[in-house]
């Protein structure tokens, strides 16, 4: 199975019992139009310690899912801090539903991200993904903040997470190099302000980059703090 597709379909089994419907259909819009490459960027970092390791398996699938979900809430909740929704209704109440709607689905993304990386590896550094993603949104309102790069700071980030969240399933130490690489894959990987799917974002290279940058190692300036357990 396609890897996007296999995580799609994992990320939308993770929200399939939210309700009520309505929630859940917003749930489902955002995951059917979203590129999923911070997702299969797990899987890719997964395979980069052993070519030959098994990717398709639930557990996997589910930290990728993870990774995908908080990405997609914290996306959410930029969009709503700039756009202001509730100030360009349609309706008598339309507009101020729909705001409120993608206020709940952004929460909901963000928890049940966490709730599916919570007992592995990476649980640590996505709460530090979130905490950085708040202070960077506080700065960026900031007088002469350069609001498009601390804005940008969110992909860096995920894929940072996503590289640790794959690494870390197959018993691999990321070195910090390699979590260097995968942010700055994070920087490069927008085009238009949409993120680039991962079948143009990542090459058979990739996997080959983060494995020689791991079994080498190096020093890193690592914008979100590693933990013991994540380094």
């Amino acid at each position: 199975m396609d890897d996007a597709v296999r995580v799609r379909e994992a990320a939308r089994e993770a929200v399939d019992d939210i309700e009520p419907d309505r929630l859940r259909e917003v749930l489902f819009d955002r995951l059917s139009d979203a590129p999923m490459t911070p997702a299969v960027l797990t899987l890719v970092s997964a395979r980069a310690p052993d070519a030959g390791v098994d990717t398709d398996t639930d557990g996997i699938a589910e930290r990728a899912a993870g990774v995908q979900l908080i990405y997609e809430g914290l996306r959410l909740t930029r969009v709503l801090a700039w756009t202001e929704p509730w100030t360009e209704t349609t309706g008598a109440d339309a507009g101020d539903t729909d705001a409120d709607l993608d206020v709940l689905a952004a929460d909901v993304l963000v928890s049940r991200g966490f709730y599916l990386l919570a007992r592995t590896d990476a649980a640590s550094r996505a709460v530090d993904v979130v905490r950085a993603f708040g202070r960077d949104q506080t700065l960026a309102r900031g007088e002469g903040a350069d609001a498009e790069a601390l804005d940008r700071n969110l992909e860096a980030d995920v894929f940072a997470l996503a590289l640790v969240a794959g690494m870390t399933a197959v018993g691999a130490t990321p070195s910090p190099a390699a979590v260097e690489y995968a942010a700055e894959l994070g920087r490069d990987c927008d085009a238009d302000g949409e993120l680039q799917p991962a079948d143009v974002a990542f090459s058979e290279t990739t996997t080959e980059r983060i494995a020689s940058l791991s079994a080498v190692g190096g020093a890193s300036g690592d914008r979100v703090p590693s933990s013991a357990t994540d380094t």
